[in-house]
């Protein structure tokens, strides 16, 4: 999609796009002495929340989370305990903020953009997530998929935020670490930027959207961002 006109409103991914989701390596090495063990429950959450979503089931994400823990652990043959499980929702509660977070969304607002969040994950009461993150406050609407009970990459995600925003599609740019998101982004109608932060890379291969900024951290993103819309 060509950037016919420069978005002004930013729709931000959470997990590992703003929150650091490596926090919970440690877990995996300590439960299957592998920490890439991690990468691919990551990649079955990701494929089983987006199977749902096809199937028209629904299940909230951080009960699919320990779903698919559970599930690599049978295929390893580990036992988990309620403490291990207690400790994965604990961890998965207090990611922090990349390094980046913070100053990249501060010029952005200093910019003048709106700045919204999306994300897969249900909401929780106060404090949430993005709240110990200390990142809360840069936003002025915390969207859910949990709403529409279907999860991104399906149009209607894109949709649900445009619509409460009383927005065009085309009108957000959804900023995200997921090719996956930003392929099901501008399918949808809007524009996208992707941070191409670690283990998350370019697809190259036929019809496959090219998101109108690519960086490899949130602030040389922001800067290509700010540089267009002054265009």
């Amino acid at each position: 999609m060509s950037l016919t006109h420069s978005p002004n409103i930013l729709v931000f991914d959470v997990n590992e796009t703003l929150l650091d989701i490596t926090t919970l390596t440690p877990l995996f090495t300590r439960l299957f002495d592998d920490q890439a063990i991690f990468r691919e429950w990551f990649a079955q959450l990701v494929l089983y929340s987006q199977t749902m979503m096809l199937s028209g089931l629904y299940t909230p994400f951080n009960e699919l989370g320990v779903g698919a823990l559970r599930m690599i652990a049978d295929i390893y043959q580990i036992t988990l305990t309620e403490s291990d499980i207690a400790e994965f929702k604990e961890r998965m509660s207090n990611m922090p903020a990349h390094a980046d977070a913070i100053p990249a969304l501060t010029r952005l607002r200093e910019a003048g953009f709106r700045l919204v969040t999306l994300t897969n994950s249900p909401s929780s009461a106060s404090p949430t997530p993005l709240e110990k993150a200390g990142l809360s406050d840069f936003f002025e609407h915390h969207f859910s998929v949990e709403a529409i009970s279907k999860f991104k990459p399906a149009p209607e995600t894109y949709q649900l935020v445009a619509d409460t925003l009383a927005v065009d599609l085309s009108d957000l740019c959804l900023v995200a670490c997921h090719l996956w998101d930003t392929i099901g982004a501008q399918a949808a109608g809007c524009h996208s930027a992707f941070v191409t932060r670690p283990h998350n890379a370019m697809l190259p291969a036929a019809n496959v959207p090219e998101p109108n900024f690519v960086a490899s951290d949130l602030i040389t993103l922001t800067d290509k961002v700010i540089s267009a819309k002054h265009d």
